[in-house]
């Protein structure tokens, strides 16, 4: 039998792409057709993303094609950070509670753990000369360590005559006793006033008398 005759252009495989020539580059349409669109969010020829097509972080889309808004974006959680943010504002460092200022305190401190030391220091008959020098140097000045001074230096006047007594009596057992126990209490009854000064707060202290006003 004989194969019927085919029409013009049937079967004809038609011209074969030449091998050697190079092949075209990623996103651009092969030779003799238009260049076809981009998808959205692909990358363009040239392996670049268009302008406007990838949002900023946290999913809001910019205005003006592409650019971020003038002062940038905003940092996450919203609103923009002010000057010195996290800082205490001022006044934080003003002077300690009970106190005008820092030399009241001072003084203060010295009168009762000065009055402890003299204790002491000098066998329990010294405990009078620290307060007696923050009496006269800073006194006159301040309400506030006159009144400390001299709660410190009449209780030590007073404990300081007791060890006194107690170490002339040395001879017997109980000038002895005498002398330590009057220097201890008035070692542990200065160190707690002076913790309650650093508090900022007048300690009254216990068998003491206003010898000086």
């Amino acid at each position: 039998m004989t194969e019927p005759p085919r029409p013009p252009g049937a079967g004809d495989p038609g011209p074969q792409p030449d091998p050697t020539a190079p092949s075209a580059p990623y996103g651009s349409s092969p030779a003799g057709e238009p260049p076809t669109a981009p998808l959205s969010g692909a990358p363009a020829a040239g392996g670049y993303p268009p302008p406007g097509d990838y949002p900023p972080p946290g999913g809001q889309p910019p205005s003006g094609g592409g650019y971020p808004p003038p002062g940038g974006y905003p940092p996450p959680g919203g609103g923009a950070p002010g000057y010195g943010a996290g800082y205490p504002g001022g006044g934080g460092y003003g002077p300690p509670a009970g106190y005008a200022n820092n030399d009241d305190k001072t003084w203060a401190l010295v009168a009762h753990f000065g009055g402890a030391a003299g204790m002491l220091i000098g066998g329990g008959v010294l405990g009078w000369i620290a307060p007696l020098v923050a009496l006269l140097a800073r006194g006159n000045q301040s309400p506030t360590v006159r009144a400390h001074a001299i709660a410190a230096l009449n209780f030590q006047l007073i404990w300081s005559v007791i060890a006194l007594v107690g170490w002339i009596l040395t001879c017997i057992l109980i000038g002895l006793v005498i002398g330590f126990g009057a220097m201890i209490v008035g070692i542990v009854f200065g160190i707690l006033a002076g913790v309650k000064a650093n508090e900022g707060q007048l300690y009254r202290y216990p068998m003491s008398a206003s010898l000086i006003k």
